[in-house]
């Protein structure tokens, strides 16, 4: 369903009707509260690609606002479905990724456009009367009251941030990256323990922590670089000379910056805080994860942990990022995301 070949299925007007997929519910909202305001007796959700087609079939998505992070069947997946069965609708990418590939990716599947998350209401509208969807009068937000769910909204901001840092990775390195869906859980320290052992199973790793403070916001940010990545990781970054220890260490760190910094910035703008980040700390070489925490175990305990992996596709490279945010950072956190929804 390429460009020249792609039916409209709306040619004027509002659609008849309207899905919102996304495995967010705060993505959902954000989504919804975007759209013009009389669309709101439109508008369907589904929780995953899965529903999102069945939805579809049934008449629900004459027009559809698809993720592309989802479980059971990603957004690539729905496109993929809608080509192969020539499904009537036109579709509108809201993603986190936003990666040059990606965004190619789906184009070429037949989607109508690709707008990054969180959603910039000026440059929907303009999609919207681009295509034909909207007059371009003026209507009232959607807006109401919205309830928040703190892990919920942690694991949307936190999806979003991961997309600008494997941006910035895939525009570094020329490649791809694969992104996973963020898991979002409160952790105790032992939890935590057994947490990065089914990280590393039998690996072998190294980690580099860095505190974060700011807006009421405190926690660490831990990334974990399975040591098998090196050989692959050295030559993406041009590494000259013989691979020892102390050129390890340093790809270790360039990648914490890299993955680290992205994240945290992508998290504090949605936010609308400035992170102040301490100095990164080099926590193991050469060490089972079971030894990793031994030394910072105790300021690691009732955390908010968002956990997160990175893949570089067609390499061997793999590493995990988490951020730790402290129990007393949660009220903080969660005025913010509601602030982000207002």
């Amino acid at each position: 369903m390429s460009d020249g070949n792609r039916t409209r299925v709306i040619e004027h007007g509002m659609p008849k009707s309207v899905l919102i997929c996304d495995d967010s519910s705060f993505a959902r909202k954000q989504m919804a509260r975007a759209l013009p305001g009389d669309w709101g007796d439109v508008v369907s959700f589904a929780n995953d690609g899965v529903d999102g087609l069945e939805a579809i079939r049934a008449g629900k998505g004459q027009l559809t606002f698809l993720d592309l992070n989802m479980p059971q069947l990603d957004g690539y997946g729905v496109l993929q479905e809608i080509h192969d069965q020539g499904l009537p609708v036109q579709v509108i990418v809201v993603s986190g990724d936003i990666q040059p590939e990606a965004r190619q990716r789906v184009m070429g599947l037949g989607a109508e456009a690709f707008i990054r998350k969180p959603v910039d209401t000026e440059e929907l509208a303009e999609i919207l009367f681009r295509i034909g969807l909207w007059s371009g009068e003026a209507t009232r937000p959607m807006g109401g009251p919205v309830k928040i769910d703190i892990q919920d909204g942690c694991r949307e901001i936190t999806n979003v941030a991961m997309g600008r840092a494997a941006d910035l990775l895939a525009r570094l390195l020329d490649v791809f990256v694969v992104l996973p869906i963020p898991r979002v859980a409160m952790l105790e320290s032992g939890d935590l323990q057994m947490t990065l052992e089914n990280i590393a199973q039998r690996d072998s790793v190294a980690g580099v922590c860095q505190g974060f403070i700011g807006g009421g916001v405190a926690g660490e940010a831990l990334l974990i670089l399975h040591e098998s990545s090196h050989a692959d990781l050295a030559t993406l970054l041009k590494h000259e000379g013989r691979l020892d220890e102390a050129s390890q260490m340093e790809l270790l760190v360039d990648m914490a910056s890299i993955l680290t910094g992205a994240c945290l910035k992508g998290i504090a703008d949605q936010l609308d805080v400035s992170f102040s980040q301490g100095h990164p700390l080099v926590l193991g070489r050469h060490t089972k994860i079971s030894n990793l925490l031994k030394q910072n175990a105790a300021r690691w305990k009732n955390i908010l942990a968002i956990e997160m992996g990175f893949r570089i596709e067609h390499r061997n490279i793999s590493c995990d990022l988490l951020l730790l945010f402290t129990e007393d950072s949660l009220p903080s956190l969660e005025q913010r995301l509601s602030y982000a929804l207002a």
